[in-house]
């Protein structure tokens, strides 16, 4: 070869001659070398190439070949490539890419087949057809990809694998190759045993070692048999911990405990049974595909709690993306769980402990604690939460349920971990200075009920007056309440405890001491923590801490116990307080103290260094005195305390019987006069004519200021509520009546009329006059029980707009002081339990299974984060009781900057004692109101079941659009109910023709398993239609009435499949005597939960006003839908036109499921913007001079945006700016705008982002030159 060969640009010319294929030179005549390198002792070249045009794997192997057979040595071509690249990548350069992965990793290429390569920014998007993005990262192939595209086209990018969605046919494929491959194994291992000489096996055998696993076909051969073998061959290996196992582990014999099981259908006809186990090093999901009678044996014998030892293939699994074992043998064993028991012939009685409500602190349950002080024999335990009392009423109820189930007598004595001010500092106007003065721990305790009232009086104060950073109680506060209540030192946290570390003069030391009731010591392993700080020497050193303390109880005759701060019950449990502490930052959470619930012996072995006698005194003896000392007390009293409303029964009678005549004549028709006077009957007899006339007078005083009111749940059942006004719903059967002379017609015998409103229009046969069209049906027993004397849960849907004026409204009925916010305690869910946890293994850099997360993370669940408030809940004392004889007081979250007062208890401990109000706050009376506002018709007019309206709910024709315009089939888009995917879905798939058909699909779409996996697959397989699936609970106690079961029988049934308990044999047998369809019993035992058809009814009455505006007042529509609906609103997109929609919209959808919840609120308002401009009516941009701070505007060239729609202006600087304009005219520059409205120049940039500057001068300085 040429010397100066290198000094020749183009590839072709260096190698003429030796190229000698036409096309391969045609491929590469623009290709120059960049470098070559020729290894002599190997007789290789390696040769990189620069190349300005496409050229194809196999290209660049043809040159390889070409030039090693001329030249007799190996060859090597690096290419690289001068490219512009496009979003979406073109085949030549996937093939390239892919060319490499087949090289160099062969086993993954096929997981990339059909594989989506597209570029977005320094991002390279590979869209895959499969579920595998877990296993190409954990492989490498990302690395692999990353480099590809550095080597051919110098370009640095990150590889992102996205999965294809999970859909049926995904799930299905990887769950039938997974079967497919356990056989295929099995089938393998089968015929290897088979196979292998008699000699080999009995050799094996012969080795010293627990039986080797033998691995078989999946059915089990009868002969010798282990009963307790349910599935496989036999287990024969040794067990390995389940933290031993992963991917590489092949076949394996674990043990544990059952956490869970699943099982599902497949479409090959087998169901697929999963398990989750523990052996509690890690825990992991079996899977194992089976049917038939052996199907019936597994889900028999797998149950939670078993154990179990098998054998399986560990794998890693494509649907779940981890490891998993795919079972082949299950044996059942039995384990002894070994429970501490406190055998001591006289128990300890534990006087500081600490449930859930610790917040984020102690781990374990009130009524766990407090079922083992029981089991102990235990004659007493004490609560002693941090700052609250919060779990005082499941104590309270754990304690009866005791009594009621094993007849045993546990007292539980109430206190608190007090955030004690012991030495109070005063500001200059006298009060106390409780954010500057040092705090302690202090425990209190509950002598007798006054104290209790007392205690709840002391933590309201903490809570509202000397709340900083925690609930703080000065020493002056306790002192005011101190009758009932004893105190006592309290931990290292305490003052006594930290006069004496401190070395403070016994003098000081004594005087503290002396205000105490009793003196406290704890194991020396809590104040471990000392010893690590260098505070104190050794153990010994705490030793000697507690002898002083208890030297000094003893000189000052103070009783000394000791106790065991317990933070959790067993010592197995410090993992779940690590993992929480750790999510809060905590740097010493791996050092847990020992603060489990000890057994009498434990503690007697803790303090043996005091001697047996101080060591029993402390322990057993002063523990027992103290408790003996307190009496029994009930948290929250026994009974109902509903507030008295003077001639409530009367007024409630006369209001009812005055429009009920007015409504239907008199004399009444019989089947109206039963209802009437049943009803009154009940409410009377039961005291609920306070409830219905405090709901009445809310309702009627929103009215009178011009907001409707919807009801929720179940009231509209009841006739009463409205003939009183409580609700709009009728609760008759369909019916006509006429409003001139009182005649009316009932259907209450025709099933096939579901709603009054789907009736023909009718002329009164009486007097000519039209007939009013009325009825829902609905059974008066949904809403106070078969008797008639369940207590009544009033809920009602008031105007967001208005429910603060209905709450201090409350406040005027009942008088200052008598009612409260209903307060919550929000607890670690699961959802924040399996964040905790994720948390704790990635600071310890540990994988977890999702079996093993999940199990950690129900360890954290239940545990107190925060306080709040009911949306809409209202807490009204009698005023022949106060607050504190149910509960203290607080501010939701502990905000001291609020206003609002809520119960410290969560209010369903305290609902069935004192009355809840619901006073909701409700998009739908809001939009009501602004409709009416704009086009002046009064809602209650619009005719309910209007034909033309009725259109949208199953096409387009009445908005006067296609559906391709709209790319929807029905006109939904903004109606409340019927509005998302989902239920549009729904519409498509019934096809509503009447009013009764959109309850059904309200109810439908409500219930859980009532429409998907139920009533969705009766319809489209046409074993039933719409009107007869069941959609609502009042619908199963209707039909079987009708069908002739007794009316109790039908409730009941009713009340059992609502709360997703399905059937019993005895029902389901006397529904099958009585000729109800096979698929309706099915239907039944699927329902999780459901619906009340008057809260559907009121619901879709609503919706269907809303809807009639939207055919009938389109402009006044979607002003109100924006306004009210779209915080979201985007006016840069939405006032660009049509196509910027169409484009938002499916830059929305491309991303699928990983869009964010803010994107598919924009995507639905997209949608409803899309709808809009296809009828004709624009979005205008917004101006400066005429839009609203925060309302759209209907002008004449379409709907002017406000300021709050241009994303990052809030409505502060929106109203800031409107006040300004008010005030001073046109702004003469961006500078003056500035200066008037006080905006920022973040919002000065968003004005002029969107053009609402356009032409105005920066400054208002006046240039001459």
């Amino acid at each position: 070869m040429d010397k100066d060969v290198l000094n020749k640009a183009l590839l072709v010319e260096a190698f003429k001659g030796i190229i000698k294929n036409e096309k391969l030179e045609e491929a590469f005549a623009r290709a120059c070398i960049t470098n070559l390198c020729y290894h002599k002792s190997d007789r290789k070249m390696e040769l990189n190439i620069e190349c300005y045009d496409c050229v194809k794997p196999d290209q660049i192997k043809g040159l390889e070949c070409s030039i090693s057979e001329s030249l007799g040595i190996k060859v090597k071509v690096r290419p690289g490539f001068k490219t512009v690249f496009r979003d979406e990548m073109e085949q030549w350069q996937k093939e390239l890419l892919l060319a490499r992965i087949q090289s160099a990793k062969r086993h993954f290429y096929h997981f990339l087949e059909d594989a989506e390569f597209t570029l977005s920014g320094r991002y390279l998007n590979v869209r895959l057809k499969n579920q595998s993005s877990s296993i190409l990262k954990a492989a490498g192939v990302g690395n692999c990809l990353e480099k590809a595209m550095l080597d051919f086209f110098k370009k640095v990018v990150t590889v992102e694998f996205i999965d294809i969605e999970r859909n049926e046919n995904t799930i299905d494929y990887i769950e039938k190759k997974q079967e497919l491959e356990a056989r295929m194994v099995s089938e393998m291992m089968s015929s290897v045993l088979e196979d292998t000489p008699k000699r080999t096996r009995e050799k094996a055998q012969d080795m010293p070692q627990r039986p080797a696993v033998k691995y078989g076909t999946r059915k089990s051969k009868a002969a010798n048999k282990d009963p307790n073998l349910i599935y496989g061959r036999g287990i024969k290996g040794s067990v390995i911990k389940m933290n031993q196992v992963d991917t590489n582990s092949g076949m394996v014999t674990i043990q544990g405990q059952i956490l869970k099981t699943d099982q599902r259908p497949l479409k090959t006809g087998r169901i697929l049974y999963t398990f989750d186990i523990t052996d509690f090093s890690s825990s992991l999901t079996c899977k194992l595909f089976t049917d038939g009678e052996e199907l019936k044996v597994i889900s028999e014998k797998l149950v939670k709690g078993q154990y179990v030892c098998l054998s399986g293939e560990a794998q890693y699994d494509m649907y779940s993306k981890e490891l998993v074992i795919l079972a082949r043998d299950i044996l059942l064993v039995e384990v002894e769980n070994v429970i501490r028991m406190d055998n001591a012939p006289v128990k300890r009685v534990e006087l500081h402990l600490h449930t859930q409500m610790s917040q984020l602190d102690a781990i374990s349950p009130v009524k766990e604690l407090i079922n083992r002080a029981a089991k102990w024999g235990h004659k007493a335990v004490a609560i002693t939460d941090h700052g609250v009392v919060q779990a005082y009423p499941e104590a309270q109820d754990t304690v009866n349920n005791i009594k009621k189930k094993e007849n045993k007598d546990i007292k539980v004595i109430y206190g608190v971990e007090a955030y004690f001010i012991p030495d109070e500092i005063y500001n200059n106007k006298g009060e106390i200075d409780y954010r500057n003065c040092d705090t302690y721990h202090a425990v209190i305790l509950v002598k007798n009920q006054a104290g209790l009232k007392n205690l709840y009086k002391i933590i309201s104060e903490s809570h509202l007056n000397y709340f900083y950073k925690r609930p703080r109680i000065p020493k002056s506060l306790f002192e005011r309440y101190r009758e009932g209540l004893i105190i006592g030192s309290a931990c290292e946290a305490g003052e006594l405890f930290q006069a004496v570390f401190k070395g403070a003069p016994q003098e000081e030391i004594d005087r503290i001491a002396s205000y105490y009731d009793y003196l406290e010591i704890q194991p020396i392993g809590n104040n471990a923590f000392m010893v690590r700080q260098g505070d104190v020497a050794d153990d010994e050193g705490l030793r000697e801490l507690n002898r002083r303390i208890v030297e000094l109880g003893d000189r000052l005759n103070k009783p000394v116990v000791a106790t065991c701060d317990v933070h959790f019950i067993d010592p197995d449990d410090a993992i779940y307080r690590e993992i929480l502490q750790t999510g809060q930052g905590y740097k010493d959470a791996s050092f847990q103290a020992p603060i489990f619930f000890r057994t009498t012996r434990e503690m007697l072995d803790e303090f043996a260094y005091l001697g047996e006698e101080k060591a029993y005194e402390v322990v057993v003896t002063n523990t027992n005195k103290i408790a003996d000392s307190i009496e029994v007390v009930q948290p929250i009293p026994n009974g109902t305390f509903p507030p008295h409303m003077e001639g409530a029964e009367d007024e409630i009678k006369s209001l009812s019987e005055k429009r009920v005549t007015e409504l239907y004549g008199n004399p009444l028709p019989g089947l109206v006069r039963a209802r009437v006077d049943r009803e009154l009957n009940s409410i009377i007899k039961n005291g609920f004519s306070v409830m219905y006339m405090i709901a009445q007078k809310l309702v009627k005083k929103s009215l009178e200021d011009g907001y409707l009111v919807g009801s929720r749940g179940s009231v509209g059942s009841s006739f009463v509520a409205y003939l009183i006004g409580i609700t709009e719903v009728n609760s008759l059967p369909a019916h006509y009546r006429c409003g001139k002379c009182k005649y009316s017609e009932f259907y209450d015998k025709d099933t096939s009329v579901g709603c009054g409103f789907d009736l023909p229009d009718k002329a009164c046969p009486a007097c000519g006059e039209p007939l009013i069209k009325d009825g829902y049906d609905i059974p008066f027993e949904t809403f106070l029980g078969f008797d008639g004397d369940k207590e009544p849960d009033i809920d009602l849907n008031f105007s967001g707009e208005y429910q603060s004026r209905a709450h201090k409204y409350t406040e005027e009925l009942f008088g200052e002081g008598y009612t409260f916010r209903a307060g919550t305690i929000a607890t670690i869910a699961d959802k924040t339990a399996y964040g905790f946890v994720k948390n704790y293994l990635d600071e310890k850099q540990k994988i977890g299974t999702r079996a093993e997360i999940e199990r950690l993370a129900a360890g954290c669940t239940g545990v107190k984060r925060t306080t709040g408030q009911h949306p809409g809940g209202v807490m009204v004392v009698p005023h022949y009781k106060d607050i504190y004889d149910f509960t203290p007081i607080q501010r939701p979250a502990d905000d001291t900057a609020s206003d609002i007062i809520t119960t410290h208890f969560d209010y369903h401990s305290i609902s069935g004692r004192i009355l809840k109000l619901d006073i909701l706050g409700h998009d739908d009376p809001t939009v009501i109101r602004m409709l009416e506002d704009i086009t002046g018709v009064d809602a209650t007019t619009i005719p309910i079941g209007e034909r033309k309206t009725m259109g949208i709910f199953s096409g387009t024709e009445p908005l006067g659009v296609s559906p391709e315009e709209i790319n929807s089939p029905v006109g939904t888009f903004g109606v409340p109910e019927f509005g998302t995917k989902f239920v549009r879905q729904m519409l498509v798939d019934t096809k509503p023709t009447t009013f009764a058909d959109l309850i059904r699909i309200s109810g439908l779409s409500h219930g859980t398993d009532v429409w998907l996996n139920n009533a969705q697959d009766l319809v489209r397989s046409n074993i039933t239609t719409l009107s007869n699936v069941i959609s609502t609970r009042d619908d199963i106690m209707i039909y079987l009435i009708q069908n002739d079961l007794p009316p109790l029988t039908a409730f009941k049934i009713m009340e059992g499949v609502r709360k997703g308990r399905g059937l019993t044999p005895e029902y389901e047998e006397l529904m099958i005597e009585k000729g109800i369809p096979q698929w309706y019993i099915d239907s039944c035992k699927k329902i999780k939960y459901m619906f009340p058809k008057a809260h559907a009814a009121a619901y879709v009455m609503m919706a269907f006003r809303i809807a009639w505006f939207k055919v009938y007042y389109p402009e006044a529509f979607y002003a109100t839908y924006f306004s009210v609906r779209a915080d979201n609103f985007d006016a840069n997109i939405i006032s660009r036109g049509m196509d910027a929609i169409i484009r938002a919209i499916e830059d929305i959808e491309y991303k699928g499921k990983d869009a964010t919840n803010r994107e598919k609120d924009v995507l639905t308002i997209l949608e409803v913007a899309r709808e809009m401009y296809a009828r004709g009516i624009k979005c205008l941009p917004v101006d400066l001079y005429k839009s609203d701070a925060t309302r759209f505007l209907i002008c004449d060239d379409g709907i002017l945006p406000p300021f709050t729609a241009l994303q990052g202006l809030g409505a502060a600087a929106a109203k800031s700016i409107v006040e300004a304009r008010k005030n001073g005219g046109e702004f003469i520059s961006i500078e003056d705008l500035k200066m008037k409205s006080g905006v920022s120049k973040a919002v000065i940039e968003i004005l002029d982002g969107h053009g609402c500057l356009e032409g105005m001068a920066e400054s208002s300085q006046l240039t001459l030159f």
